[in-house]
């Protein structure tokens, strides 16, 4: 059996715990708070209390992708041990990660006869992190990593990406939406839902008044369009007792495991408090309004 090793980005937001267990490295975003800088290593550099509070106070980080040397280095080091690598990575629509880790498996690749594997995985959070537990899951099955790297490939878009938030300011501050859309959907207490499309770039499908009508409805998005009740993931930023209902609600449609886990930092900034994702496969991604 082919030895490889699978190897991630920090955007996962997967439980550190996971991570360790499974032997995962991965290549840390950074953001950087006035003039000090922090890994987005699965809140070890600054936790999340911490982190979150600085957005309160309208304090925002600037965020850089993981550069083209990160990626050569965790590269050269899985390859020590294994004769192939699976990078699986945050969406290239919302950040130039995957790009960095291209040039670097050009790098490795034109040193010798090892091979790098990438997965765009057109999806951020948990969503990226469960293409990584099927990755694993398969590793262990004894699958190869052609085998691995072809399904994930085409099961990507079976993906389901469904994110709201709380305050449409940090949506604004990121560039996503409008300053005069972000004033007059505070003002009407609109709530966006938003979904990523076939090139992993967010857009708007729905908008919503009231934050309980949000829930509600990513409960019935869920019902209509999941097709394996297997895992659902939900991540959020500081509300999880609205995480905890979510799951509840969900473990009615009869899904048998349900992940929760806190947004990291990088992700979190263009969210903000009160941000929430749900990812699961379904139907293929829409790429309009529902």
């Amino acid at each position: 059996m082919e030895k490889y090793a699978i190897v991630t980005d920090s955007c996962c937001d997967m439980p550190y715990s996971y991570i360790k267990e499974n032997n995962i490295p991965f290549a840390s975003l950074t953001m950087r708070f006035k003039d000090k800088e922090y890994k987005d290593d699965f809140k070890i550099s600054m936790d999340a209390d911490t982190f979150y509070k600085y957005l309160k106070d309208g304090i925002m980080p600037a965020t850089s992708q993981a550069n083209v040397n990160d990626f050569y280095n965790m590269f050269s080091e899985a390859l020590k041990e294994s004769e192939k690598v699976l990078y699986i990575g945050v969406s290239s629509g919302l950040s130039g990660t995957v790009n960095s880790a291209t040039l670097a498996k050009k790098m490795i690749e034109e040193d010798g006869e090892h091979k790098v594997y990438i997965v765009d995985t057109l999806t951020a959070s948990l969503g990226q992190g469960l293409l990584l537990m099927k990755a694993v899951n398969m590793q262990k099955e004894g699958k190869s990593i052609e085998e691995v790297y072809e399904y994930l490939l085409n099961e990507r878009f079976k993906l389901n990406t469904y994110i709201t938030v709380d305050d449409l300011k940090h949506l604004k501050n990121g560039g996503r939406i409008s300053g005069t859309a972000a004033a007059i959907g505070i003002v009407l207490h609109i709530k966006p839902v938003m979904t990523l499309n076939n090139e992993g770039r967010i857009i708007p499908c729905l908008k919503i008044k009231g934050r309980k009508k949000v829930m509600s409805k990513l409960k019935e998005i869920v019902s209509e369009r999941i097709e394996s009740k297997d895992i659902i993931a939900i991540c959020h930023a500081q509300c999880l007792d609205e995480a905890e209902k979510l799951k509840s609600d969900l473990m009615e449609l009869g899904i048998k495991e349900v992940l929760i886990n806190e947004i990291g930092p990088v992700v979190g900034t263009h969210g903000g408090p009160g941000a929430m994702g749900i990812f699961f496969m379904g139907k293929e991604r829409q790429n309009h309004v529902i």
